[in-house]
């Protein structure tokens, strides 16, 4: 399985832009960038979205100046394949443990609630929709 490439932090703000607005050039970027980041300058988001397609987290318009940045993986597939080395390196593999910890620490009063609400229904609302559906078939492991 080809793994993606790892974000840094600063590569993470960046690709939330654009998960958030979809295609943008450096100058689009930067400008939703801004909000959360007064500090960084444009010069700064150009170099930094050419480190990351190098690095293969962004796809680029090669035919058209100003280049067009584009995520090169759906924001649910990053989060999965961040969760899941999460889950490996700091929970030893028990995405039971990972759980644990956030409801101890990280989750309101309301969200509890939902997530109860959820876990009650049988968790239908968690399936992504966009994949087929596997009921009926058996599970097939993580590894």
């Amino acid at each position: 399985m080809n793994l993606p490439p790892k974000p840094t932090s600063a590569e993470l703000d960046l690709l939330r832009v654009l998960w958030r607005t979809g295609p943008a050039s450096a100058r689009q970027a930067h400008e939703a960038l801004r909000e959360e980041r007064p500090d960084v300058t444009e010069a700064n988001v150009l170099r930094q979205l050419q480190l990351m397609h190098a690095k293969g987290l962004l796809k680029r318009t090669e035919d058209q100046r100003p280049h067009v940045y584009s995520p090169a993986q759906a924001q649910d597939k990053m989060q999965t394949a961040l969760l899941r080395d999460v889950v490996h390196k700091l929970f030893a593999g028990s995405a039971k443990a990972l759980v644990l910890a956030a409801l101890r620490s990280e989750v309101s009063a309301a969200e509890r609630d939902e997530i109860a609400r959820l876990l009650q229904e049988g968790g239908a609302e968690l399936e992504d929709p966009a994949k087929p559906t596997t009921k009926g078939q058996p599970k097939r492991s993580g590894r």
